[in-house]
């Protein structure tokens, strides 16, 4: 009788133990990715930007950096394409160093295929290789303010230049070897100008399939070494359906690119005014997926839940692809670090960057 009564007890109390168990959820099954998207800092902010790391992004278990290097490094490859006082490769390793401290992934941007000017500025790629612009009679420097007579502010380089990649993948190559990562982003946001009616390789191709050509191209490189492209997913949502026209989504038709491209593009899905729900469509699409919110705190913690919530509800099949939230931070981070740590100098560029990423650090360490 006593050994029935302990094998019954035993019945009883071992699948609420186990059910306990199953039911214990670490930060990183709540949110596999906990990223933070900024401007790599310029050489006099290394120390101030480490103290952030390791004081900041590490104790709130952050685990992954997205840093914006574009031209702020000391390439040997091109030096022409260097920003003056870039980042050295000693820096980069510094940055390196102490991410792989505290389990942080770094992935460095330098922006492909769009965003090659501003305004009136016309970056060092098409600066220094004017032939690889897509549209040369656009003239920037007669704009001012943008946007321009377009109405846009942005060029690209065109992706069909037999020279270009021989360029930009070298510089690629060459900054995930000084970071001694596999993940890479490459922008591509904002591509407005793709396929231009006077250039003379792109005119007249569908503009999906020169946008989802890029995109592979860049991920087919990045694979011959184990690596993975990130890129920001505005280009591939339907700016008509959906209603978020054409800064936030595309008309030009290079949505269409999401069914061409490789499964392995891990998309960062920003939306800054509305906590859109178009992680899903990526998602659903089989792509790896992160919300990426900016400058609204309410906003980010609503767009945090709605990931912990699709993830929850979803069949695992699909919910494996709700990968967590990337915070943007579009202010230059030496502004966004002071404004960071000394609240009362903020500034209104980097204000609500730093009080959203404030809040964010303060959702992940209730999470722990």
């Amino acid at each position: 009788m006593k050994r029935l009564l302990a094998f019954l007890i035993c019945w009883c109390v071992l699948p609420t133990v186990l059910f306990a168990q199953t039911e214990e959820k670490t930060v990183d099954d709540i949110l596999p990715v906990r990223g933070l998207a900024i401007a790599a800092p310029m050489v006099g902010e290394m120390d101030l930007f480490v103290r952030f790391i390791e004081e900041e992004l590490a104790p709130a278990r952050f685990n992954l950096l997205i840093l914006r290097v574009d031209w702020n490094y000391a390439y040997e490859s091109h030096p022409e394409l260097r920003d003056p006082d870039p980042l050295t490769r000693a820096d980069v390793k510094r940055l390196a160093e102490v991410c792989r401290k505290h389990g942080i992934q770094v992935a460095p941007q330098i922006n492909l295929l769009g965003h090659q000017s501003w305004a009136e500025t016309t970056y060092a790629l098409l600066r220094e290789y004017p032939q690889f612009d897509e549209t040369p009679h656009v003239d920037t420097k007669n704009y001012a303010p943008w946007p321009n007579a377009d109405g846009l502010y942005c060029k690209s380089y065109y992706p069909l230049h037999p020279e270009v990649h021989g360029v930009v993948f070298a510089l690629v190559d060459e900054l995930m070897d000084a970071f001694e990562t596999n993940l890479f982003h490459a922008g591509m946001d904002e591509v407005f100008y793709i396929g231009d009616e006077k250039c003379p390789r792109c005119y007249g191709r569908d503009k999906a399939e020169l946008f989802a050509g890029e995109v592979t191209k860049i991920q087919n490189h990045l694979a011959l070494k184990g690596g993975r492209l990130m890129i920001w997913g505005d280009r591939l949502i339907d700016g008509k359906t959906t209603g978020l026209g054409e800064w936030e989504a595309s008309m030009n038709n290079t949505y269409r690119a999401i069914d061409i491209i490789p499964k392995e593009v891990f998309i960062c899905d920003w939306h800054y005014e509305r906590a859109d729900l178009t992680s899903v469509y990526f998602a659903l699409k089989g792509f790896d997926v992160a919300t990426c919110p900016w400058r609204s705190p309410e906003l980010a913690v609503q767009q945090m839940e709605d990931m912990i919530r699709f993830r929850n509800q979803s069949h695992p099949v699909m919910g494996k692809h709700f990968r967590g939230i990337i915070n943007t931070v579009w202010s230059p981070a030496g502004s966004f670090l002071r404004n960071y740590y000394d609240p009362a100098t903020y500034t209104t560029e980097g204000l609500s960057d730093a009080k959203t990423v404030k809040r964010m650090i303060e959702e992940y360490k209730r999470m722990l």
